[in-house]
C-alpha cells in the first residue's frame, strides 16, 4: 500500500494519457510543452505552433469562427501601346502583271519589274506590313515601324494568284486584293472564287473595290466602263434606283464578301479614286475603317482623313510614281504631315489619252486629247493644259463629252512631252499629268484598240 500510495499518481497520469486520442495527446504534448514555458495554452480554433494545418476553415453552414470578407479582384485593365505618332505610311497601288503588256496599257506591268520594285523596297529599308497593322497603327492599338509601306492590288486579275503573289511570297511581304465582285470568276483574265479562298487561308487580306468598278458618283457615266459593266450598272439603276444602285456598290459588295469568304472586310478602294460628298457618307455608314483613293501621299497617325487615304497608283512606262512612293512625296518620314494636299494629284491611268501615257509617236504636230470625265465635275473656265517646251496652250474643251483638245502647231522639238491639266473641282485645284515619246524617225506602230471611250 506504501508503494502504491507513492506512485498513484504517476499511475492515473498514464492511464490518462493512454486513454486520449492521437490529436488529444498532441495537445496534451503541447499543452505541458507550452506549462514547462511558462506561457499560456493557445485558443480554441487556433492551430498549435508548428501544427502545418494552419488557421482553423469555416464551416459551409457559416458555424465556427468567421472569416474576415476578401474583396473581389478588379481585373486590370489592358494598357495601350504607346505607339509612334511620327510614323509613316505609303500604300501602293497594282493591277496586272503582264510578261508582254500592251505598250498603251498603263494598268499593266511584267512580273520583272514588280519583283524589281519589291526588292526596291527592301533596299530602301521600308518594313513592308499588312494592312490591318496599318489601320491598328491609326487606331493606337498597334506599334509600327518608323518607315512602312503597304502592298494593295486591285480589281482581282488572276495575275495577283498566279504572277504577284510567289514574288511577294519569297519577300515574306503581306499584302491586299482589293477586288469587284461582279468580275470573280467571270472568267478570261479574272480571278475564281475558290483561288480567293486559298489566298484567304494563306493570310492574304482582301478588301472590297465595289461590285461593278463604275464611277461611283454618277452611274450614267459611260465612259468609266466597258459597254458590258454599263449595261449591268444601268439594269441595277433601273430597278433599284440610283440610292439603291450606290448601296449595292458600297454596302452590298462588302456583305457579298464577307457571306462567300467569310471574312470581314473593312477597306475600300474607290474605283478611279473617285468619290463625292454622298459616297463618303454611304462609306461610313458601312463601317468600312478605310477607304482609298489614287492621289500618291505620305499617311499618317492622324491624316489624312480615313476616307481620304491615297495610294500610289503604279503604271507601266512611268516610273516616277514609284519613285515619288519610295521618297513619299508630300512629307517624307517622319515630321508634321498637312492635313489635305495644296493640289489633288489626279491618276492619269484612269483618264483616257491620245497620244497614250509612254506612246512614241512620230507626227511633229499631233493633236493631244484627254477625256476628263473621271476628273468629275470640273470648271470648264478653270482647265488650262500645259506641254513642256511650249507651256500652256489654247486648248479647247466640249462640256458635252469632256473632250479636252489641242491641235499643236509649233513642231515638237523634245523627246520626251509632258502634258499637264489642271482645273479646279468643288472649289479646289486639282490636276493629272502624263508623258509621252516623240521620235521622227521611229516608223509609226500599229494602233491598238481602246476598249473603253473614243476620243
Amino acid at each position: 500500500m506504501k508503494f502504491l500510495s507513492g506512485k498513484a499518481p504517476l499511475l492515473i497520469a498514464m492511464l490518462l494519457v493512454l486513454g486520449l486520442s492521437g490529436s488529444g495527446c498532441s495537445k496534451i504534448k503541447a499543452l505541458v510543452a507550452k506549462k514547462k514555458a511558462g506561457g499560456s495554452p493557445p485558443a480554441a480554433g487556433s492551430p498549435a505552433p508548428g501544427d502545418p494545418s494552419g488557421p482553423v476553415a469555416p464551416h459551409p453552414s457559416g458555424a465556427g469562427t468567421a472569416a474576415a470578407p476578401v474583396a473581389a479582384a478588379t481585373p486590370a485593365r489592358p494598357v495601350a501601346p504607346a505607339v509612334n505618332k511620327s510614323a509613316a505610311v505609303m500604300v501602293l497601288c497594282y493591277h496586272r502583271l503582264e510578261e508582254k503588256p500592251r505598250p498603251k496599257d498603263p494598268l499593266a506591268i511584267t512580273p520583272a519589274e514588280f519583283e524589281k520594285e519589291m526588292q526596291a523596297l527592301k533596299d530602301a529599308n521600308f518594313a513592308v506590313i499588312p494592312m490591318q497593322d496599318f489601320l491598328a497603327w491609326r487606331r493606337g492599338d498597334k506599334e509600327i515601324p518608323p518607315k512602312c509601306a503597304v502592298v494593295t492590288i486591285d480589281d482581282g486579275y488572276s495575275s495577283g494568284y498566279d504572277s504577284a503573289w510567289p514574288i511577294l511570297k519569297k519577300f515574306n511581304y503581306p499584302f491586299t486584293m482589293f477586288v469587284y465582285v461582279n468580275y470573280i470568276g467571270s472568267g478570261g483574265k479574272s480571278i475564281t472564287w475558290d483561288q480567293l479562298g486559298e489566298m484567304r487561308d494563306a493570310g492574304v487580306d482582301i478588301e472590297s473595290h465595289t461590285y461593278s468598278h463604275g464611277d461611283l458618283r454618277n452611274p450614267r457615266d459611260k465612259y468609266a466602263v466597258d459597254a458590258h459593266t454599263y449595261g449591268m450598272i444601268q439594269a441595277d439603276v433601273q430597278s433599284l434606283g440610283e440610292d439603291g444602285w450606290l448601296r449595292k456598290e458600297i454596302i452590298g459588295s462588302k456583305q457579298t464578301l464577307e457571306k462567300q469568304l467569310g471574312i470581314k472586310v473593312n477597306c475600300l478602294a474607290y474605283p478611279f479614286g473617285k468619290y463625292n460628298q454622298k459616297v463618303r457618307e454611304m462609306v461610313k455608314e458601312a463601317g468600312y475603317e478605310g477607304a482609298f483613293t489614287v492621289y500618291g501621299q505620305r499617311l499618317g497617325y492622324s491624316a489624312p482623313a480615313a476616307d481620304l487615304l491615297g495610294r500610289y497608283a503604279v503604271e507601266q512606262g512611268n516610273p516616277k510614281i514609284f519613285q515619288d512612293a519610295l521618297t513619299m512625296v508630300g512629307g517624307g518620314a517622319g515630321g508634321p504631315l498637312p492635313a489635305e494636299p495644296s493640289m489633288a494629284q489626279m491618276a492619269a491611268s484612269s483618264m483616257v489619252t491620245v497620244p497614250a501615257q509612254g506612246e512614241t509617236i512620230t507626227n511633229p504636230k499631233p493633236v493631244i486629247k484627254a477625256n476628263l470625265a473621271t476628273m468629275g465635275d470640273v470648271d470648264p473656265a478653270s482647265i488650262k493644259m500645259r506641254i513642256s517646251g511650249l507651256g500652256v496652250v489654247k486648248s479647247t474643251y466640249d462640256p458635252a463629252s469632256k473632250n479636252l483638245s489641242y491641235q499643236v502647231v509649233q513642231p515638237l522639238t523634245d523627246k520626251n512631252v509632258t502634258v499637264i491639266v489642271s482645273a479646279t473641282i468643288g472649289g479646289k485645284p486639282a490636276e493629272t499629268r502624263w508623258d509621252f515619246n516623240y521620235d521622227p524617225a521611229k516608223a509609226p506602230a500599229a494602233a491598238s484598240p481602246k476598249p473603253v471611250t473614243k476620243l
